[in-house]
């Protein structure tokens, strides 16, 4: 049965599916809410200075969710110490042994992911439920082609079987703050996976694509994957998973929405690609602005211009909240459509940022 639809973003958002609302620490997952930026730890959970140290830089990155690994009682027993010094919900990945999910649940995890193709039988499920109905927390089935057993004829079948038998084992232990996640490493498999759970079941998403590679290649396979889904609507929170620094899955996760209009308090900077009609650095000026507005969060949706040549520039920088269209070694300062200054190219970043300041704060900077 195909769920209904909301829009929360207006006009060109794309429409949201309407899911069951569930909570991870502070930060609510569906019914709504606006798409989640996951990521995860890559050092030893054990190692709880290095971990903290991570989940910091994470922070500062825009990460809402952290996901930490749990491969034993010393990871597990560490949670409790990293959560007293991040601000920012932890989920307990669990693989293998179900013990370590309750030790995960016990250490204040705010969130267990399990994944049915390797945690064990019924029994042992129901025992990691159990603990997190105590606790008061939400239970991730997190499904991944790599280590899910082949019931059926593709991967893919066996999948969505594998999920409905757990939803069913789920519902008789009546628990149901639920996430669910479908993830493969090929774009088209995910996405059609995620279709199918998303006509079927009204639980939280979280989407992903799985071992998508290093930055350059799986940032653009994630873009495309996570793009189409969350253009249709589906997915309530995301994880970019990227072979490298976790701080750059925030970046690309954050990028995605963005595109998407689905989360619009950050700076949105568009720059024309330059050709040979170019007679300024935009180049040096995009790349500098993007470095130094990766962080700056505003009060109201922002579209920044820098534009290089007559052809397009005036326009697109009329059409931008601030824009900037460069000529020879100067630029004209647009606000809200409207021409107020001319810039030479050396004063132009700090002209740009300054304006930022004042449109945001409502003084126009006229």
């Amino acid at each position: 049965m195909k769920v209904a639809c909301n829009r929360p973003g207006g006009a060109g958002t794309p429409h949201r599916q309407t899911t069951r609302p569930v909570s991870v620490g502070g930060v609510r997952i569906g019914g709504g809410a606006p798409v989640a930026i996951q990521s995860m730890t890559k050092t030893l959970t054990a190692d709880v200075r290095a971990t903290v140290r991570q989940i910091h830089k994470l922070e500062a990155a825009g990460c809402e969710i952290v996901r930490c690994a749990v491969p034993d009682v010393h990871s597990a027993e560490a949670l409790r110490a990293i959560k007293r010094q991040v601000h920012i919900p932890i989920v307990a990945d669990i693989h293998f042994d179900h013990r370590l999910a309750i030790a995960a649940v016990n250490s204040g995890a705010d969130k267990i992911r399990i994944n049915p193709g390797n945690i064990g039988g019924a029994e042992r499920v129901r025992a990691v439920l159990e603990a997190a109905r105590h606790a008061r927390i939400t239970v991730r089935i997190g499904l991944n082609t790599g280590s899910v057993r082949h019931v059926r004829t593709t991967p893919e079948q066996s999948m969505l079987a594998t999920l409905d038998a757990y939803l069913r084992l789920f519902h008789r232990c009546d628990f149901e703050d639920i996430v669910i996640s479908v993830k493969a490493s090929d774009v088209p498999a995910t996405i059609r996976m995620y279709r199918a759970v998303a006509a079927r079941y009204r639980y939280p998403l979280h989407i992903g694509i799985t071992e998508s590679g290093p930055p350059g290649s799986g940032s653009i396979k994630s873009a495309v994957g996570l793009g189409v889904l969350l253009a249709d609507g589906i997915g309530d929170t995301l994880r970019v998973s990227l072979t490298g620094d976790p701080v750059e899955e925030v970046r690309v996760g954050w990028e995605i929405v963005r595109a998407l209009h689905l989360r619009r308090y950050q700076v949105n900077l568009i720059s024309c690609p330059t050709c040979g009609r170019c007679a300024s650095d935009v180049v040096g000026i995009a790349q500098r602005l993007e470095r130094m507005l990766a962080d700056v969060k505003t009060q109201r949706p922002l579209t920044v211009a820098v534009m290089g040549c007559a052809v397009n520039g005036p326009g697109e920088a009329k059409a931008a909240d601030l824009g900037v269209a460069m000529g020879k070694g100067r630029g004209m300062l647009f606000v809200r459509g409207k021409p107020v200054r001319v810039v030479s190219q050396r004063r132009c970043i700090g002209e740009v940022l300054r304006l930022i300041h004042d449109i945001d704060g409502g003084r126009e900077g006229l």
